[in-house]
């Protein structure tokens, strides 16, 4: 029988096309497409092998995994190698369909020559989503130029243990912050036309971020109703408002059921509650993971009908379990032909989504013009600025003078940019891969360390002095002697401390790299302890990826800056906020403990919860975090007034206004972040004592006034009551808005009448914000 996929146009653009291909294929050609490969197991000395891609591909094959990410290459030749590999699905085999190519784009797209931004972290911490759209554009740009359709982000894992090492990943604690980030990114990913766009991967369904232990893969406890309202939610509103193309399951198990292994998770919620009707992808290796990690299937053969049956259509990141394996089940009669083709035909919407079967191929003239050009690099620099959280300055110690005599550098993080990456950066993520994929050079874009920031601002009369005084993890005090002296001979200490993120041994936080204290890594703080004691004024920069436990840096240090992991233009951006031609106006997206033993610390716990009955506090500390969510200090002030509520009473249907005044009361321009929270002061079940419900990023000259005005759906109050029903039940509502969520400057009240209404899946997610 002939096949017909040269015929263009919209014969493909609908189901009839989509059962048409069907039809033609074989069950070899049907499992392919359920497959993947890696880039590096079709390339022979650097160069694709036609022997390599007729066994591994030549009955088609679903998608391409890391072109650009893991062959080393720079755009250019990365592009022509995606050309070569279509061309070759195209004119060699059989039914002609194309592959989608995903790679890595958490902050940028991971590759060499990419932009790298900061890290998400660091991002949620800017509290600016139009600024996440952007980015995500111009990952956009960057991907399609080199062939790629599918990027694996972005996170959408609440975050609640910063044991975890992967939580720089994420966009911190709070379902709504983490939404209206994500859906930011993902519409600045795919863009207006898929054909244009990138298919983005909301990652990682579910519960991934409250690991037991705060252990990676590690089992997840967590009840029904948290589920739904915590861990869920940001899911939600990624398939129903973002409408993502894409979901990847998580590698965790939420009371014994694997996630991968879970229809319940990726066939009745994900597809019959929610409607999504894109494709789910394994996270890498997850379906084997369910032979010899979790051990709910006794090989490869049943894994395989285990993730079919649950819902996932693709495996990442190459042919294993949907394989051999694969065809044995069907043949063996464990699975049917027809479970293979719903995943199929998912598969082949999404690449006409694409126009993958329009036009594969890339315009490589086009790629040197979108690829870390100096537009990119100041946006890169924006984000970074953005993202750097000021949490203390006693007496004003910053912003310092450009013109000081002398300045001491100290620290593992100061003269070295790589430490300012996050570990799905390009140079971070193939230190551990190196060996496997034969790339020897895993440099990318310039980064700008912090010393080197420091040099370029100051005048040139100032002494910059630096040493390294110890390194991240190690605990040789050798450098501490050098570090005291010029700390001495300085007016000011400017100590770079912190992590090194990445996936390898060396690392201190990424993915993997979890740990069971959250003190400064190695000898670090002792190293801020004996410069602290020359009586030199210190100012601690951290570059980290997690909140940190700090309580002795923040009472003993008058100045302290959070600059997460903030990417390629980290160190001018550092620089511009330490000399003040920049004011920080970050905000943390996650609370900071005291110590380890607080954890889980977060701002939206019942009101049993954030307190030892009776005396509040524990026997050797605080209950209270050391900086709470959405903390963060400026170099000026602002003055918030005149709350008010309209209408004070509404219907279960209706909405409400909140409206409130800011002013700057300072000389400096800056920026604040407002924000709204909401407390349902008593309901059917035990309610947060706060949640965040809106916030916006604003920026004041001195003297300036502006009025934000928070249009609220009673949706967005909705809950799951005693018959895990979601409902909008009648109550008094406390609307507190505020600096941070410790930081509450104004209060009020309105009320809900009427009878409970039950919401039939359809609702309002996000506060409307205006600003006058």
């Amino acid at each position: 029988m002939g096949c017909h996929l040269e015929v263009k146009g919209a014969f493909y653009m609908n189901e009839k096309g989509v059962e048409s291909i069907i039809s033609e294929m074989t069950l070899d050609e049907k499992i392919a497409q359920l497959g993947s490969v890696w880039i590096y197991e079709l390339l022979e000395d650097g160069k694709l092998s036609v022997e390599k891609m007729e066994r591994l591909i030549g009955n088609g094959i679903g998608q391409i995994t890391r072109i650009g990410g893991a062959s080393g290459l720079p755009p250019e030749k990365s592009a022509r190698l995606a050309n070569e590999i279509q061309r070759f699905l195209k004119e060699k085999t059989r039914l002609r369909i194309p592959a989608i190519v995903h790679e890595e784009c958490l902050n940028g797209y991971m590759a060499k020559g990419a932009t790298i931004f900061p890290q998400m972290i660091g991002m949620a911490s800017s509290w600016d989503p139009d600024l996440m759209k952007t980015i995500a554009s111009v990952i956009r740009e960057q991907m399609r130029s080199v062939g790629a359709h599918q990027g694996l982000a972005p996170l959408l894992d609440v975050a609640r243990d910063p044991r975890w090492g992967r939580v720089e990943e994420t966009f911190g604690e709070d379902p709504y912050l983490i939404s209206t980030m994500a859906t930011h990114y993902i519409q600045g990913l795919q863009g207006e036309d898929l054909k244009e766009g990138v298919m983005a991967t909301a990652k990682h369904f579910v519960a991934y971020g409250i690991s037991e232990g705060g252990m990676n893969c590690a089992p997840a406890h967590v009840a029904p109703r948290g589920l739904r309202e915590i861990f869920l939610l940001p899911f939600e509103i990624a398939v129903k408002e973002a409408k993502v193309h894409s979901l990847m399951n998580a590698y965790n198990e939420i009371d014994g059921i694997p996630c991968g292994a879970s229809k319940e998770l990726l066939t009745d919620i994900l597809r019959g509650e929610w409607g999504f009707d894109g494709v789910v992808v394994s996270d890498y290796s997850a379906i084997d993971m369910l032979v010899d990690y979790h051990r709910v299937a006794s090989d490869k053969k049943e894994a395989a009908k285990l993730a079919l049956e649950a819902g996932i259509d693709v495996e990442l990141p190459s042919k294993d379990c949907y394989d051999i394996p694969l065809k044995k089940a069907l043949k063996e009669g464990l699975i049917s032909e027809d479970l293979i083709n719903e995943s199929l035909r998912r598969i082949l919407r999404v690449k006409f989504r694409l126009g993958l079967f329009e036009d594969p191929y890339v315009n490589v003239d086009d790629i040197s013009r979108v690829f870390d050009i100096p537009k990119q690099r100041e946006l890169a620099l924006e984000a970074a600025r953005e993202s750097i959280v000021l949490l203390k300055n006693e007496d004003d110690v910053l912003p310092l003078k450009k013109d000081m005599r002398s300045i001491a550098v100290i620290g593992p993080n100061a003269s070295n940019g790589r430490n300012l990456l996050g570990d799905y950066s390009y140079p971070a993520h193939m230190e551990g891969r190196r060996i496997r994929t034969a790339v020897k050079d895993i440099s990318s874009v310039s980064t700008v360390s912090v010393l080197e920031g420091i040099k370029r601002k100051v005048s040139e009369h100032t002494v910059v002095r630096y040493a390294r005084g110890c390194d991240v993890l190690d605990d040789s005090k050798e450098g501490f002697e050098k570090a005291v002296r010029i700390a001495r001979e300085s007016d000011v200490a400017i100590l770079v401390v912190g992590d090194r993120s990445g996936l390898t041994l060396p690392c201190t936080t990424g993915e993997g790299r979890d740990r069971a204290d959250l003190a400064l890594p190695g000898v670090q703080e002792e190293l801020i302890r004996a410069v602290y004691e020359t009586g030199t004024p210190v100012v601690v920069v951290l570059i980290n990826g997690r909140p940190l436990s700090i309580e002795w840096i923040a009472e003993h240090v008058p100045a302290i800056l959070e600059c997460w992991l903030p990417g390629e233009e980290g160190g001018d951006a550092v620089a511009d906020v330490l000399f003040g031609d920049h004011n920080p106006g970050g905000k943390l997206p996650m609370s900071f403990p005291r110590t380890v033993g607080q954890i889980p610390v977060y701002y939206s716990h019942k009101p049993s919860g954030g307190r030892s009955h009776w005396h509040g506090d524990y026997v050797s500390t605080s209950a209270k975090p050391l900086f709470p969510f959405g903390y963060g200090m400026s170099y000026t002030r602002f003055e918030y007034t005149n709350l008010r509520i309209t209408p004070d009473k509404m219907d279960v249907d209706g909405k409400v206004k909140i409206s409130v005044e800011v002013k700057n009361i300072g000389d400096r321009r800056g920026d604040e972040i407002v924000q709204l929270y909401i407390n349902d002061e008593m309901a059917n079940v035990t309610r947060p004592v706060k949640e965040l419900k809106g916030f916006k990023r604003i920026t004041l000259s001195p003297g300036e006034k502006k009025t934000i005005v928070f249009t609220l759906s009673a949706d967005q109050l909705a809950f799951y009551d005693r018959d895990m029903k979601l409902v909008v039940e009648p109550g008094t509502f406390k609307v507190m808005v505020g600096s941070s969520s410790e930081d509450i400057r104004l209060e009020g009240r309105f009320e809900i009448s009427g009878d409970v209404r039950e919401l039939d899946g359809k609702r309002e997610y996000f506060s409307d914000v205006e600003v006058k």
